[in-house]
């Protein structure tokens, strides 16, 4: 019989979800755990998760990593957010940023006391009055004192993949090179008692941790833990991927330009652009998208098409028994928020704080799966909005986001943001107060009212008020360096 305690932990599955984990893992509990990865190199990964978003800052760190060792290895350039181009409506353009905008008062956000202004006759466009933002669209970079730039990294995910690999392997992880060809159920319990794989090996654990992708092999396919398939609210169904020379400096910030039947992103690296497009196969097909997606690329192509096909939804159970699904075996959400990573990130942080002492406790496995679940449910939500909230009703795609049913949770943060000009963010929700706003304002929403605490500021007061903020932003971004010159000092890495 296994340990009470799950000493014995067999991660299924290398890429970023793998990796990430076994790194984390084999870094926070050392000899603790007895760590084994099973991967095969016959089989592919997705890899296309190559924007970030700020808590992968913070990850990095956690895991003691050097900055500027990790962007060198990944071929990685910083990114302050995101440019959204043709969302609202064919031609306009917003940008939805890391930071922060203007100053917030405790009882209400920045946001209320610049509507003040506009109600007073100020023109100053929002954007003015964030960091981050301006100096994306001046293509500008540098870290400053106090962390007073919030940024991501654009990177590529397969060399993520293995500087995590190295680090994990360092750190005692064990990797198993093999197909799994059977999980073997323990028939008393119904928990999984070993991988055997095609090769006749057998693989022992207490705790199965499932990063197989999509194929969700122990989670789905052996423990039937079920899915909810959410295409009801996003109808986008495929992407097509494809890597491309550089043929300009990289700019700090990842593109997603909206076409009619879904998006296209724009990554920039080091050496390479990531491109790709997302779409609903029901307005476009396969051979049509990936025309349009070659006749928009720049670059020389490094690589063929990686075509994918993916149901959004979420895993019911992500824990179920004695195994826990990580990366895409738990659920998908397209790339439009840049959140793959992130949600990979939260789970193999909720599983190292949730690790058993000893027997596995169903309370931990209730916890875990509805935070989960509430994580996946926020970046839903604020992923429909964008498709929701649009001028946009030039092709059938569009026509039918407009008309969709969307979930109670959203249609009350946009309501009240557009009557009262007010977000409230719940339990430890990943996007801001500021991100919502910018998108919902970026969307085309103004909201009727504001916050009576910024009615305070008398006239002069308000003008000094903006104003200060704004040549503030203004001389901060005049004094920072171009990126791509940054980047070069700071983590060049050597061209392949």
């Amino acid at each position: 019989m296994p340990p009470a305690t799950p000493r014995r932990i067999v991660i299924a599955g290398g890429g970023t979800a793998g990796w990430m984990t076994a790194a984390a893992l084999a870094r926070t509990l050392g000899e603790v755990i007895q760590l084994t990865l099973i991967e095969s190199d016959a089989i592919g990964t997705i890899g296309v998760g190559e924007s970030t978003i700020p808590p992968l800052v913070l990850y990095n760190r956690l895991l003691g990593i050097a900055e500027a060792d990790f962007m060198r290895a990944t071929q990685a350039t910083f990114k302050l957010g995101i440019k959204f181009e043709n969302w609202k409506d064919l031609g306009e353009t917003y940008f939805h940023s890391f930071g922060a905008a203007g100053k917030d008062h405790w009882s209400a956000g920045f946001q209320h006391f610049w509507l003040h202004g506009l109600a007073q006759g100020h023109s100053h466009s929002y954007d003015d009055y964030c960091l981050e933002l301006k100096a994306a669209l001046e293509s500008k970079f540098a870290h400053l004192p106090e962390e007073r730039m919030n940024y991501a990294y654009q990177l590529d995910a397969g060399l993520y993949a293995a500087f995590l690999r190295r680090m994990a392997e360092g750190d005692g992880a064990t990797r198993i090179e093999g197909k799994i060809g059977e999980v073997e159920l323990d028939g008393e319990s119904g928990n999984i008692a070993a991988l055997r794989l095609e090769d006749g090996r057998r693989i022992e654990g207490d705790l199965f941790i499932d990063c197989t992708g999509f194929r969700a092999l122990m989670i789905e396919g052996a423990l039937k833990a079920g899915f909810d398939d959410w295409r009801s609210f996003l109808a986008c169904d495929s992407a097509i991927a494809i890597q491309t020379s550089s043929v300009r400096p990289p700019v700090p910030y990842t593109r997603a330009i909206a076409h009619d039947a879904g998006w296209q992103w724009r990554i920039p690296l080091q050496h390479r652009q990531g491109n790709g497009i997302v779409y609903c196969s029901r307005f476009l097909d396969r051979d049509a998208a990936l025309q349009r997606l070659f006749d928009s690329i720049e670059g020389e192509r490094l690589v063929v098409p990686n075509f994918i096909s993916y149901v959004t939804g979420v895993r019911r159970k992500q824990w179920h028994r004695n195994c826990i699904a990580v990366g895409l075996s738990g659920g998908f959400l397209e790339p439009l928020e840049s959140t793959a990573i992130h949600l990979i990130q939260r789970a193999v942080l909720r599983i190292i704080r949730m690790l058993p002492a000893g027997a596995i406790s169903e309370r931990d496995i209730a916890e875990f799966n509805d935070q989960q679940l509430t994580d996946m449910e926020q970046i839903r939500d604020f992923l429909i909005l964008h498709y929701k909230v649009t001028n946009r009703r030039d092709s059938p795609f569009w026509r039918e986001c407009a008309d969709r049913e969307i979930p109670p949770s959203l249609e009350q943060k946009i309501e009240l943001f557009r009557e009262t000009g007010r977000v409230f963010r719940k339990n430890e929700e990943l996007f801001s107060e500021n991100s919502w706003a910018q998108v919902m304002m970026g969307q085309g929403i103004i909201p009727q009212s504001y916050h009576p605490v910024a009615a305070k500021l008398r006239a002069g007061e308000l003008d000094k008020f903006l104003s200060s903020l704004r040549h503030g932003i203004a001389d901060t971004v005049a004094s920072l360096p171009a990126h791509h010159d940054y980047v070069a000092r700071y983590c060049g890495a050597v061209r392949r």
